[in-house]
């Protein structure tokens, strides 16, 4: 068989996304703000807990938070669930999402850096975590004539990613997937002078451990080596969600000193801390963060 062959169809993968797809386009068939809050609910009272991903994220809690009493815990984890449905639908909605990012002024000294980064036409990474919607940032930013870049991680299910991708690229500004081809393109990108979008926040087989809410959590250094071979800004960034449920706060943190990139990485990861502890039910507990921490 040749390396581009198609891969075997596999009807589990496509009836998962034939219904994925039927629950999402009854969901755009609704008004912007009815179709956020009911995704949000689907997430938190029937997908989660079907799915497993409540449990999950009630584990994660107990393992950072032993001491934190356990409705406060599954009172967090409903909230993760709450906007891991919104984040999905909100970002399915493109026109009317980056409509009313469009409208966001973005905030913090990282974004005066940014500004002076683009006049001198230099590289800027932009690091973030799964944490309120990080698109929410990036289409905020493409409407100020920011070129912003976008790395992502191949699904699993090939038919709903190929949808997914097509979401991502709605947004302005090019997407490259993880692999020899996707770094390739990036890192044009920034040469150019252009800025990307890195999510730092999962576990990386093999990548040191460093400690992320009292646990090792394995974290991946490309980002700050990435930062130091291209001369690059590396500027933390978030999008918080606020208590309307709709509308975001987008801040950028001043950008990380240059230096090792281990002390780099601890550097964004205090950062990304200081959000989870601030607002805790913003944070994609979902995520195996911490499976591989003491390896």
């Amino acid at each position: 068989m040749s390396d581009d062959a198609d891969p075997p169809f596999r009807p589990d993968h496509y009836l998962v996304n034939l219904a994925a797809r039927g629950l999402i386009g009854l969901a755009l068939a609704l008004p912007y703000p009815w179709r956020v809050a009911v995704m949000g609910w689907l997430m938190r009272r029937v997908i989660g807990p079907w799915a497993g991903y409540r449990t999950r994220a009630l584990e994660n809690l107990a393992l950072v938070w032993p001491d934190l009493p356990e409705p406060d815990r599954r009172a967090i984890a409903a909230a993760s669930l709450d906007n891991a449905g919104r984040t999905l639908i909100e970002n399915y909605s493109t026109r009317a999402f980056t409509a009313r990012a469009a409208g966001i002024e973005p905030e913090g000294p990282g974004y005066a850096a940014l500004v002076a980064a683009r006049a001198a036409k230099r590289p800027v990474i932009l690091v973030s975590g799964h944490f309120g919607n990080y698109e929410a940032a990036r289409a905020a930013l493409v409407a100020r004539g920011f070129d912003i870049g976008g790395l992502y991680r191949n699904l699993s299910n090939r038919y709903f990613n190929a949808h997914y991708v097509r979401t991502m690229e709605a947004f302005g500004g090019p997407v490259f997937p993880q692999g020899r081809a996707g770094t390739a393109g990036f890192v044009r990108h920034l040469k150019a002078g252009g800025q990307l979008v890195l999510l730092f926040d999962q576990d990386v087989p093999g990548a040191p451990a460093l400690d992320f809410l009292g646990q090792p959590a394995r974290t991946a250094l490309s980002a700050a080596e990435l930062a130091l071979r291209l001369k690059a800004d590396l500027i933390p960034f978030f999008a918080t969600r606020q208590p309307d449920g709709l509308a975001f706060q987008v801040e950028l943190d001043a950008p990380i000193p240059h230096g090792d990139p281990e002390d780099m990485m601890g550097a964004v990861t205090r950062a990304l801390e200081a959000r989870v502890r601030a607002h805790p039910g913003q944070w994609f507990w979902i995520h195996r963060r911490w499976k591989g921490g003491g390896q």
